[in-house]
């Protein structure tokens, strides 16, 4: 018999994944010039050389079975010290290897998070537009996925909106900064309302029950490197319960090789316990060790910079043609997404006609929120250079 909420999961595959499928079968249908892809978040920057130095210098010094073999479940020492060390350097921290817990990608990080923190009939917070992914994780953990909507005109958290929203049964919340799909980079002094938000919840379950269960800030972070200019605050500085998630998949443009990690903080009460968790779930989840080759790459390549410049340029041509032909959006502070309001309410009909124009942007309601559309401009230059036409004949179309 199967299970048929893995059932409902599959029939009812990813928003984003879909496009992505009809936009390499319309590029075989018609060439690929002539379609207009936003839909992943595919970095087109390639990965920096020293990632092949790498590959190449294991491949020459290792033996197959050092190359291929298993690592130790949370991963090889080498990588976790490398990823704590490089931690240490930027933001003033103690942290050690056992502080960090090497993972298949952001997914395996936020899915063992979620399920070491949160129960059965636990509730987890998220913030509205959100990545649709976390919806299902939430709930594979037997958690509901409560929606809180950001600052309608910031996009920033609301942090008072957040406080309603708590209650006896708020495991965790989840923050994305830099912002998958907005491309909002939150303050540090938004982050500090928040945290004074949990602080004062912590404080009345405590004093109900001294034992109590803080609430879990879960800070998923694979967009960090990508900004523009904007401080993104090491958030277990502002808040002690937090955990980071972290994915290589965007600043290394590796998102094919899932390889990232998870801090629990020695700052964190109960660090030991918490970290312990993680690594249950990632044997309950079958998420033990990561892959051996691109441990490697982490520990030579941990440092190595984004090419963020290569996205700005993409950022400012599309922004720019989208202000002449009349277009509202958020400017992003990071990502490489831009979130952009659709020229009617039903962000899936927008899409719809922009489809007819080969243009593939991502309607917001996957997101968690109505009339908006994500528009990944982590696509070669000259995709939206190709793609400007077809915007502006779109908002023409809307004119008549």
């Amino acid at each position: 018999m199967l299970n048929e909420t893995m059932y409902a999961y599959g029939v009812e595959p990813s928003v984003i994944r879909e496009i992505f499928t009809y936009a390499n079968e319309r590029k075989a249908q018609i060439g690929a010039d002539k379609v207009f892809d936003f839909s992943l978040g595919n970095p087109s920057v390639p990965a920096p050389s020293a990632v092949a130095a790498s590959i190449e210098r294991s491949l020459a010094e290792l033996s197959p079975a050092e190359l291929h073999g298993y690592t130790p479940a949370p991963g090889l020492p080498a990588a976790r010290r490398a990823v704590a060390d490089s931690l240490n350097r930027r933001f003033g921290c103690s942290y050690t290897a056992s502080n960090v817990f090497m993972t298949v990608g952001a997914a395996a990080s936020v899915s063992c998070t979620l399920h070491a923190v949160a129960c059965p009939g636990d509730e987890v917070i998220v913030i509205a537009p959100y990545f649709p992914e976390y919806r299902v994780w939430i709930e594979t953990a037997g958690a509901a996925c409560i929606e809180v909507p950001a600052d309608p005109e910031t996009f920033q958290v609301d942090a008072a909106a957040v406080a309603r929203a708590l209650t006896p049964a708020t495991a965790a919340v989840i923050i994305d900064s830099p912002n998958n799909p907005t491309g909002a980079v939150y303050t540090r002094t938004n982050l500090e309302a928040l945290a004074r938000v949990l602080e004062a919840e912590n404080e009345r379950r405590r004093a109900a029950d001294p034992a109590a269960q803080p609430v879990v800030l879960i800070s998923d972070e694979p967009y960090r490197e990508i900004t523009y200019g904007a401080e993104v605050p090491w958030v277990p500085g502002l808040y002690p319960h937090t955990v980071v998630c972290y994915s290589y998949s965007k600043s290394l443009s590796l998102p094919g090789e899932r390889v990232g990690w998870v801090l629990v903080p020695d700052t964190m009460p109960g660090s030991t316990r918490v970290m312990a968790a993680v690594a249950g779930a990632a044997r309950a989840l079958g998420f033990v060790c990561a892959p051996a080759l691109f441990q490697r790459v982490v520990a030579d390549c941990v440092d190595e910079p984004s090419d963020v410049a290569a996205y700005a340029r993409n950022r400012d041509m599309l922004t720019r043609a989208l202000d002449e032909y009349g277009y509202t959006y958020v400017k992003p502070d990071g990502a490489f997404y831009l979130w952009v309001r659709a020229l009617e309410s039903d962000a899936n009909a927008f899409c719809e006609r922009a489809r007819a124009l080969e243009l593939l942007p991502v309607p917001s309601d996957s997101f968690g929120v109505g009339g908006w559309v994500r528009v990944g401009y982590c696509v070669a230059p000259e995709v939206i250079e190709r793609s400007l036409p077809a915007w502006r004949q779109l908002a023409e179309g809307y004119r008549r």
